[in-house]
């Protein structure tokens, strides 16, 4: 258990495997986001790099296939990265999941690779 909720990024496959197939996209993100809520219901605050990334490429006009993606997804996610708490690696090939692994690591953040490992938020008044 732990006294403080934590802020953690949830980090897997987006684009990787998908060919810039956006339903694929889509799918992986569900899968990313199928995690939000068990993280949140241990107590913490679950945040998905795209998340954040998504609407600046949309605000600038582009998606997540067009060049310029490269220049904010991981980005994002490192910024995201400073203010988050841990971190959960989902499975799944993604070269941008093991940076954000790679940069928690730099960062000294636990990384989780399991929804179990995460440990609860202990209730207000437990000793």
């Amino acid at each position: 258990m732990t006294d403080t909720p934590m802020l953690i990024l949830i980090a897997g496959p987006y684009r990787s495997g998908t060919d810039g197939d956006p339903q694929a996209m889509a799918a992986n993100l569900a899968r990313l986001e199928a995690a939000a809520w068990p993280v949140f219901a241990a107590g913490h605050l679950p945040v998905i790099g795209e998340w954040i990334a998504l609407p600046v490429l949309r605000s600038a006009g582009a998606g997540p296939t067009d060049p310029l993606a490269d220049q904010v997804l991981y980005p994002a996610a490192e910024r995201l990265l400073a203010r988050c708490d841990a971190v959960l690696r989902l499975p799944g090939d993604s070269a941008g999941a093991d940076q954000d692994v790679a940069t928690a690591h730099r960062l000294g953040l636990p990384v989780y690779h399991d929804l179990a490992e995460i440990p609860s938020l202990a209730p207000r008044g437990a000793a």
